[in-house]
């Protein structure tokens, strides 16, 4: 009988207390694997972020080129 106690009590904390957080660590993991961006992603969205700068830059000079030749187009066409 106090074998069967012995073998018992660890069995039921196991399963109380281990058993659920690890089961709950196990599918964290799994989760942050795939909300990860791969290595294909990464590069890809590097890649992006250097066009978007460049085209900013483009943006920047045509704006700055209109505004010397064309004084009054932001007001005229509606924007800012």
């Amino acid at each position: 009988m106090d074998g069967l106690l012995f073998a018992f009590v660890p069995t039921i904390l196991f399963m109380v207390v281990v058993a659920p957080l690890w089961i709950f660590l196990h599918y964290r993991s799994k989760h942050r694997e795939r909300t990860a961006l791969s290595d294909d992603e990464r590069l890809e969205l590097e890649r992006l972020t250097q066009t978007v700068g460049r085209m900013g830059d483009r943006i920047k000079t045509l704006e700055a080129i209109l505004d010397a030749e064309t004084p009054g187009w932001r007001k005229r066409d509606g924007a800012q």
